[in-house]
């Protein structure tokens, strides 16, 4: 996606406009009518309800079409005649008569809709939710990415009364987190735009956007590089004072972030995700769950389904889990691997008799059901397994970390299993398969493996150099492989070697193997663990440490803000893309929806015992969406 949009005049916006009650052209002549009654109802104080043009319009994969138009009353009421298309994404529009203000509101399913309200609140976040679906044209996209975006609007602010989002203002949210207060900060950047037309000149400068963009383009701006110019944003949001209180400083960057629990009382460790091709997000778990955290633990035999919104869909158990720590990943058919890690060297506090193995390979059907036996895989001599990639041939690839060695299942198949020796690596952490050759991290030794699909190293294997204890790697769209320099995490596999604290970086290595970059610093990196690329090739990674996520340009510097080229940092030197509901992070990804997805795996002050997190969480609408093939 752009970083910065072109810019749909609004005055263009009003003329595509037809007649109220008017079908899209793809609608059948006879379909049926629905009314869809609605507010616009600004929630700034001195801002008028009345005169205001109200715009639905369809979205999908091609341009959005206008479905109908109509004028809201002196009180801002409204209602509208659409053509009933059935399961649909739609949005709406509301233009001021000076044409110096707008508003918005996303619908994830029209058939489902008969009220609406549009305000400052509704189009803050379906700006965010769709950051990464507003184009010149409007809001498009592909499904499911497009869908699920605008159901994650409904999060941060009720499309039906315009309310703030049930998500947004309960536990673990709410008054727990900073994301209330900047959410309502940005909702008065609008609202001051909607009183006084000077701020609206102001806003979009500040966002970086054309005069003249709508609220929609300017927001989505502001969330795709929110940390462009942060104090001249909170200087207009300062401007105007709130229906409840606001940040009371410029934060470092506009992020919005948000925490899900699964309902508060089982996730306990989260390492890291697979994402399957409906945006569902399937969690690994290392522990077993107790509120109080002087109770010792066991590993936990449990991983999680989340929904694309982030309410917990399922919990599933068996096939040998104990522990997963970081290794999960979908194969071509949708069953699902995990690696048991055990999660300690022992398990401190858990008691002998049920400590768990860490020598073992899960394996789930897609609907859940165990493939794998009550003990697992153990095949191939596993050993405290962390990282694990099923290769484009079906390969499964362990990082064992316990015994410095790495092992494959052919095709898939555990009893196949090989052990390829340690290929020069030290407590290997992560795989990853680019298209072309297999790479794995060692990180005591500070080494990358890279090897052909059959497991022979290419000549000049382990690459060394450029790494600092590498943990992550991650691939982009070219077959470019980045990997995370933590610059000190040592794992306990089963002993932790001590050891100094180097930079933390990022490094890119060619997709041959052969050419490895000079580390990339910055971005409020500060014990990086998990790295992933978006759908533009730039790269994020989950700090273990000062609770924030970093970001980087990749290889298309024509898909960076503000000039940056590869490797430079993105979001903030000092403090990253910070957080304060974020706690020590393992795991991150990106969604067909753009979100940015890390993990709460440990908690800030652990108790050694029983340290786990109990979220995982997600960065709204920040990065360029990666879609899911269709399982086979």
């Amino acid at each position: 996606m752009r970083t910065s949009p072109h810019v749909l005049p609004l005055a263009l916006i009003a003329g595509l406009a037809i007649t109220l009650a008017a079908c899209t052209g793809s609608s059948s002549p006879d379909a049926e009518t629905r009314t869809i009654t609605g507010s616009v109802a600004p929630v700034t104080e001195g801002a008028s309800s009345a005169d205001w043009t109200v715009t639905a319009w369809q979205a999908g994969e091609g341009e959005p079409e206008v479905v109908a138009e109509a004028s809201a009353d002196d009180d801002g009421a409204f209602s509208i005649d659409v053509a009933d298309a059935g399961e649909s994404v739609a949005y709406l529009t509301a233009e001021s008569s000076s044409g110096d203000a707008t508003l918005a509101v996303a619908v994830a399913d029209l058939s489902q809709t008969s009220k609406v309200t549009l305000n400052e609140r509704t189009t803050v976040a379906a700006a965010y939710a769709l950051a990464q679906f507003v184009e010149a044209e409007g809001i498009t996209g592909p499904s499911p990415g497009l869908d699920n975006a605008a159901a994650m609007a409904a999060t941060l602010a009720d499309p039906a009364s315009g309310d703030y989002g049930d998500v947004l203002t309960t536990a673990p949210n709410g008054n727990e987190t900073s994301t209330l207060p900047a959410f309502t900060s940005l909702t008065d950047m609008l609202g001051a735009c909607i009183v006084d037309d000077e701020n609206c000149s102001r806003l979009t400068d500040a966002a970086g956007v054309d005069a003249g963009a709508d609220a929609l383009q300017t927001f989505a701006a502001i969330a795709r590089d929110p940390s462009a110019d942060p104090e001249a944003l909170f200087e207009i949001a300062a401007a105007e004072a709130g229906d409840r209180p606001g940040l009371s400083a410029a934060p470092a960057a506009w992020t919005l972030t948000l925490l899900f629990d699964g309902g508060g009382d089982q996730l306990a460790g989260p390492g890291n995700f697979a994402i399957d091709p409906e945006g569902n997000i399937w969690v690994n778990n290392n522990y077993e769950y107790n509120a109080d955290p002087q109770t010792p633990v066991c590993g936990s035999d449990q991983m999680f389904k989340f929904s694309p919104t982030g309410e917990l869909l399922e919990t599933y158990s068996g096939g040998g889990l104990s522990g997963s720590g970081y290794g999960i990943e979908f194969d071509a058919t949708g069953d699902i691997w995990l690696s048991n890690f055990g999660f300690a060297a022992p398990a401190p506090g858990c008691p002998d008799d049920e400590q768990p193995p860490h020598n073992s390979m899960s394996l789930f059907a897609y609907d859940g059901t165990a493939i794998s036996s009550d003990t697992g895989y153990t095949e191939g001599d596993l050993s405290w397994p962390q990282g694990i990639e099923v290769a484009g041939d079906g390969g499964v690839w362990i990082a064992n970390c316990g015994n410095d060695t790495v092992s494959l299942y052919p095709e898939g198949d555990p009893e196949q299993g090989v052990n390829l020796g340690s290929m020069g690596l030290e407590q290997p952490f992560d795989v990853v398969d680019n298209g072309e050759r297999i790479f794995v991290t060692g990180t005591v030794n500070s080494t990358v493996a890279v090897a052909e699909r059959d497991g022979t190293p290419i000549e000049g294997s382990p690459l060394t150099g450029s790494f600092d204890r590498p943990m992550g790697a991650a691939v982009d769209a070219d077959g470019n492989v980045w990997i995370s320099n933590s610059g000190g995490i040592t794992l306990p596999c089963p002993e932790r070697v001590a050891d100094g604290r180097g930079t933390p970086s990022v490094v890119m290595i060619s997709p041959d193997g052969t050419t490895v970059s000079e580390p990339y610093t910055g971005g409020g990196l500060t014990l990086p663990w998990g790295i992933a690329t978006d759908g533009d090739g730039n790269v994020w990674a989950a700090n273990f440490e000062e609770q924030r996520i970093s970001h980087f340009c990749g290889v298309n510097a024509d898909t960076c803000p503000r000039g940056l080229q590869t490797g430079d940092a993105i979001s903030p030197e000092d403090t990253g893309y910070s957080f304060d509901g974020l706690q020590r992070s393992t795991g991150i990804t990106v969604d067909p929806s753009g979100n940015v997805w890390t993990t709460n795996n440990w908690k800030t002050a652990a108790v050694q015992t029983n340290p786990g997190g109990h979220q995982i969480v997600a960065y709204i609408g920040a990065a360029a969406p990666v879609a899911v093939a269709p399982f086979e």
